[in-house]
């Protein structure tokens, strides 16, 4: 009996991940980040917020076998630094002074969302280490072969930062503060968990926002009703106006399409003040883990900010039996609130030897630091010393 022929395999860039087809692109991503679904990428192109003004120029590299899809990555080409959240300004800035055009760069990652998952997308029936090392083969082929200055793999997991060195990519490790659950029984038993200075202070800071008439409730799935698109796209503006560095990478259709396409992944955490919404998170859920993106506030009121995004989020995770809340980048104030220190880690093909060596000279003493921060921010976390964690006294 004559041998099967070989699958016929192709690799090839694409226009939009919404041009691709939604059961088969969600089969790649399987239990991996709710981020790097059909339903959240499509959302974001097709509102108009990934374009060449923008600096985000969607160009995912798919791999078909037999005409289905294998094997992919969410590609960018990039015209600016912004909504990457891992930086590398200063990498620019050298490039420029050593007459290295920086831009356009190559980038896979999800864009504005600081969000570790996998940036190689494989079949669970496919050899993943495999199909990593051939997307990271073609990666690095079309930035030299179309002169580009780099491609970043950003929030990747730890084995694909790995395996990419071994193609001439370069480590790089920060770090974010993630929420873990043990097995806590309720918010009380969380409270347990710190030492009774932490421990009250947060009981204060809960008990403020009952003084202010302020209630937080939480809207899941099916709960949440065009009504929410308003006051969310609302404090999502308020937070970005705010702040001098603010940027507004999303619009309203954005939340329009993801509430229409990706409701049963959303948590929105809404506070009241005499019958008006006055401030929100909006937070996403898959698996074992809650996720939090926006937040804003349309009145500034004492603790607010820590009761709507941390204390009602991890709440609704203790009630829900969710092991983990990353609520995103930054915020040293989360550490003393029960969240410790957690590596990130991303990977750097840089074309030009000569920048490629300075920039690992760089991570080299990077990684370093970023090491040390975390092994000291876990020695010194706000939770007691390893044991069980019941209520305190």
């Amino acid at each position: 009996m004559p041998e099967a022929p070989p699958p016929k395999l192709d690799i090839r860039l694409e226009d939009h991940v919404s041009d691709l087809p939604r059961a088969e692109w969600d089969d790649l991503v399987a239990d991996d980040s709710p981020f790097l679904e059909w339903a959240f990428l499509s959302a974001l192109e097709d509102s108009g917020t990934l374009d060449e003004a923008s600096g985000w120029t969607p160009r995912p590299l798919v791999a078909r076998e037999d005409g289905r899809l294998v094997a992919a990555c969410p590609l960018y080409v990039k015209h600016n630094s912004e909504g990457e959240f891992v930086f590398d300004f200063s990498w620019a800035d050298a490039a420029y002074r050593a007459g290295i055009d920086y831009y356009p760069k190559l980038l896979v990652g999800v864009p504005f969302s600081p969000v570790t998952g996998g940036r190689f997308l494989v079949h669970p029936k496919a050899d993943r280490t495999v199909w990593i090392e051939r997307l990271g083969v073609a990666l690095r082929e079309v930035c030299t072969e179309n002169g580009l200055s780099s491609v970043h793999v950003n929030f990747c997991r730890s084995d694909e930062a790995e395996i990419l060195s071994g193609l001439g990519f370069h480590t790089r490790i920060g770090l974010q503060y993630h929420w873990h659950n043990p097995g806590y029984r309720d918010f009380e038993d969380y409270l347990g968990a710190f030492r009774s200075k932490r421990r009250n202070q947060i009981r204060r800071e809960r008990r403020a926002l009952g003084d202010e008439g302020i209630t937080i409730g939480t809207f899941v799935g099916d709960d949440i009703t065009p009504e929410l698109i308003d006051p969310m796209f609302r404090f999502y503006l308020a937070t970005i106006r705010s702040r001098a560095w603010g940027r507004q990478y999303l619009n309203r259709q954005t939340f329009e399409l993801l509430v229409e396409r990706f409701r049963e992944r959303l948590v929105f955490i809404v506070a009241e003040q005499a019958g008006e919404k006055i401030a929100g998170t909006f937070n996403v859920q898959k698996g074992d883990a809650l996720y939090g993106r926006y937040w804003g506030a349309t009145r500034r009121v004492r603790h607010l900010h820590f009761n709507v995004c941390y204390y009602a989020a991890i709440e609704h995770c203790i009630e829900h039996g969710l092991a983990r809340f990353e609520p995103g980048a930054g915020g040293e104030y989360k550490q003393i609130r029960g969240f410790d220190a957690s590596p990130t880690w991303s990977a750097h093909f840089i074309n030009d030897p000569r920048l490629g060596a300075a920039i690992e000279r760089f991570l080299a003493s990077e990684r370093t630091h970023a090491e040390q921060t975390i092994d000291w921010y876990r020695e010194n976390s706000a939770l007691k010393p390893t044991g069980r964690r019941g209520s305190g006294k």
